[in-house]
């Protein structure tokens, strides 16, 4: 599992990230001059319809201005700063990846957002926050590098409060092999999409009820029409991560494309009668 963990952490470590950044937004914003979220948005939603989903998926899980929320796989840190200044809520961030940290909270202090939203290294199979200190958990496209859904699912678990919320917005399987290498992966070493009833399973397994499960993928589809008919301009994800990365974001079109993926968003909360001590014996 390490070997595991550090292969991913080693995915995500583009070099001298936060510099890049810095350099990037010369011209956008100079110095120190304030960002908004809208303007960092082309580089900072790490995820299939960027902005659109995690606006769409914020609204389904019913944050406002008291809600604490976990950002699980916070990566740049778009949707947690987007949380921050759209509801005015409390987030913290977790992710995997030392450089995604450092440019997240640079990205933050940058928006003024220091007092809304901290970001924290560490797995999403560990989380170093306490039990029932959060809301809502939220978890776009990170799923897809894990192979124990159980304890990823039991984390999430652990740390939601009753009444608690999990918002989910990730990458599924459907028929065949996926073409690699994609965003997340250069092969399937370290990719581990599972079909959406599997992933039902291992969620209703680790004590939740979906609320919201909706097939996003011919919204996701057009997106990616749209986005290949009207390229970014400015400052976009492809200059942030290098110049693989179009290919990769091209191969993810062409697996939905070609019906190998899909994109699920979904809304759970946690099941009152589930006995999470059997669940936490499977995993010690």
């Amino acid at each position: 599992m390490d070997a595991l963990i550090e292969a991913v952490r080693e995915h995500y470590s583009p070099s001298n990230l936060t510099a890049r950044i810095i350099g990037l937004l010369a011209d956008l914003a100079p110095g120190a001059q304030r960002l908004t979220v809208d303007q960092l948005a082309p580089l900072d939603q790490f995820h299939t319809r960027g902005l659109a989903a995690t606006s769409e998926l914020a609204g389904l899980a019913g944050i406002d201005g008291q809600t604490e929320v976990l950002d699980l796989g916070s990566g740049l840190g778009g949707p947690a700063r987007y949380l921050a200044a759209t509801y005015g809520c409390q987030v913290v961030g977790v992710d995997l990846s030392p450089e995604f940290v450092e440019a997240a909270a640079y990205l933050a202090q940058r928006c003024g957002l220091t007092d809304r939203v901290t970001f924290k290294l560490g797995s999403a199979l560990d989380l170093p926050v306490p039990d029932q200190a959060f809301d809502v958990v939220f978890l776009q496209h990170v799923a897809m590098n894990i192979s124990d859904r159980d304890r990823l699912y039991g984390e999430a678990r652990r740390v939601l409060r009753p009444g608690g919320r999990l918002a989910i917005y990730d990458v599924v399987m459907r028929e065949g092999e996926l073409h690699y290498p994609v965003p997340w992966a250069l092969d399937d070493a370290t990719s581990f999409v599972l079909r959406a009833d599997a992933t039902q399973e291992a969620l209703k397994r680790s004590g939740f009820e979906a609320l919201h499960w909706h097939d996003d993928t011919d919204n996701a589809l057009s997106w990616f029409s749209a986005a290949a008919a009207q390229p970014a301009q400015g400052p976009s994800l492809a200059t942030i991560l290098g110049s693989e990365f179009p290919g990769r974001a091209a191969n993810l079109a062409r697996n939905i494309r070609e019906g190998r993926a899909g994109i699920l968003s979904a809304i759970l909360k946690l099941d009152p009668s589930f006995d999470a001590s059997r669940a936490n014996a499977r995993h010690e």
